[in-house]
């Protein structure tokens, strides 16, 4: 591929990263708005966060991110941290600033 078709695929992760990262943030933070019962949806969510930020994000911070966002998930009164959004923040404004 050539320097413009990478900036493509680029930006198009980019996007569809952030869109699926807030989509997966407001999941999360979903059950945060029901009173304990919502905490027990959690333990299905985990799991399926995990996953997808290891499917989104490829590699080594792909996996610390996805076990982040299992934690995150799965510690009662922790669904405020949008642990997807953050990571898209990290590839793609800190990590392309080195």
């Amino acid at each position: 591929m050539n320097n413009q078709t990478d900036i493509k695929v680029l930006d198009d992760n980019r996007s569809r990263d952030l869109i699926l990262g807030l989509l997966f943030d407001a999941i999360g933070m979903m059950s945060f708005s029901i009173p304990l019962i919502g905490e027990f949806s959690d333990i299905i969510w985990a799991p399926i966060s995990g996953l997808l930020m290891v499917w989104m994000y490829k590699g080594r911070a792909g996996k610390i991110g996805g076990m982040f966002s299992f934690l995150e998930e799965l510690i009662p009164f922790t669904d405020i941290i949008p642990s997807f959004t953050l990571m898209w923040i990290y590839k793609y404004i800190l990590k392309t600033k080195d």
